[in-house]
């Protein structure tokens, strides 16, 4: 639907981290897995952590531990894991196949892109620099830039008026539903990173995102269509 001013042509791509523009789930299991043995407990498959990295530190120790975050022992535990896992924040660390070229295609295309993430500053900066992105985004807001973190908007008006954008020119690409729910909540368009840490018990045909994507090409290709309605 256009706006009364004309179409809202998308002129900034911000995406989350972790799940939708980097794999960052091996070295948070291998952080968490450090954790657990340091405790003398048995590490957990890979493919039970990967659905639950999105959620964040403290979701990844409740699965570990199985305690909740008002035990006594969390914080120790809490700082043990975020401590190992700095330590190797870019051992095994990717990109997402296809999120290198789709970032070329958005800077040939006259778009700039940044990253909103409920990640702490000291944790997503050295991870952006690990990956060469640090200096080609147009902004990068942690879970502690603002007051607020997603699912929240203001962190996402931040990296908007950082890009040089409003918020009704902006697309969010996310992998939690809280991500969904602050680009909404700020007015942005929307897509679901299908390639990213979604589990069973998450059902994004209900989030009501403007789209969702299998793999990270397909977000030019959502461009294409919706960017200019």
């Amino acid at each position: 639907m256009r706006s009364p001013d004309g179409p809202t042509r998308i002129r900034t791509v911000l995406f989350d981290l972790d799940g939708t523009l980097a794999d960052t789930a091996p070295d948070l299991a291998h952080a968490l897995n450090q954790t657990l043995a340091g405790q003398g407990r048995a590490p957990l498959p890979f493919e039970q952590i990967r659905p639950v990295v999105s959620h964040g530190g403290t979701a990844l120790l409740r699965l570990g531990f199985q305690i909740p975050a008002d035990t006594p022992e969390f914080e120790g535990l809490r700082k043990q894991f975020l401590q190992t896992y700095r330590r190797h924040i870019g051992d095994r660390t990717r990109l997402f196949p296809g999120i290198d070229e789709v970032l070329a295609a958005l800077q040939v295309q006259g778009l700039n892109w940044g990253v909103v993430t409920n990640k702490p500053r000291w944790l997503t900066e050295p991870l952006m620099a690990a990956l060469g992105l640090s200096a080609r985004a147009a902004s990068i807001v942690s879970g502690d830039s603002t007051t607020n973190r997603k699912p929240h908007p203001e962190p996402m008006l931040h990296a908007c008026r950082e890009a040089g954008s409003e918020a009704r020119h902006c697309l969010y690409v996310g992998d939690a539903e809280r991500d969904i729910e602050a680009g909404r909540r700020a007015g942005m368009k929307t897509l679901v990173a299908l390639f990213g840490y979604l589990g069973d018990d998450d059902h994004p045909e209900t989030w009501q995102a403007d789209g969702m994507v299998k793999q990270p090409l397909e977000i030019l290709d959502w461009i294409k269509a919706h960017g200019n309605e």
